[in-house]
């Protein structure tokens, strides 16, 4: 008989859980961050002027049997328990999970990702491209949209009157200037 061998994890990492093992979530460079950063600023003062739920970056949620640790989640208001946000991880998927595609991702493993937060219930996807300069919507596996170039982020099911060009998210502000 085996016994079982305790891994010992990094307390300065984060770790998803996926099929009862721990996978260590990369670390995040600059331009990552600050895409993640920009789009966290956009929709929170969205959400601010229209109350309609909490931004989470990199919270820990229970998405069927794993435990995922979206870029940044979306939970509306009518879904936030009355006795408030958790201690822990929320026992619940989000409404919308965001996911900043690193350059080490692989597509299989982002899309599979991607399916098992819709299987889990979250009504939105938005796989975020630094590479592209885009950003896909996923409701399901054959109704996505996406975003390029210089066009604009529209979300009227999960955010009515949310717009923000792309360019406010891709760009930081100093590369804005001093282009």
């Amino acid at each position: 008989m085996s016994t079982p061998i305790a891994i010992a994890l990094d307390p300065d990492k984060l770790y998803e859980i996926v099929n009862g093992q721990p996978e260590e979530k990369e670390m995040p460079g600059a331009r990552y961050s600050g895409i993640c950063t920009r789009l966290t600023v956009k929709l929170g003062m969205y959400l601010t002027a229209n109350q309609l739920g909490e931004l989470y970056a990199e919270s820990s949620f229970q998405i069927g049997a794993n435990e995922r640790i979206p870029d940044l989640a979306f939970v509306s208001a009518a879904r936030i328990p009355s006795e408030g946000e958790p201690d822990t991880k929320w026992l619940m998927p989000p409404d919308l999970a965001v996911e900043v595609i690193s350059p080490n991702d692989l597509y299989e493993k982002v899309y599979a990702k991607a399916m098992e937060y819709l299987t889990a219930g979250v009504k939105q996807v938005w796989l975020v491209s630094p590479e592209h300069h885009t950003i896909t919507i996923y409701r399901s596996a054959t109704n996505i949209t996406a975003f390029a170039g210089d066009g604009e982020l529209v979300s009227e099911d999960l955010f009515p009157g949310f717009r923000c060009p792309l360019r406010e998210i891709f760009t930081s502000p100093v590369s804005r200037q001093q282009a």
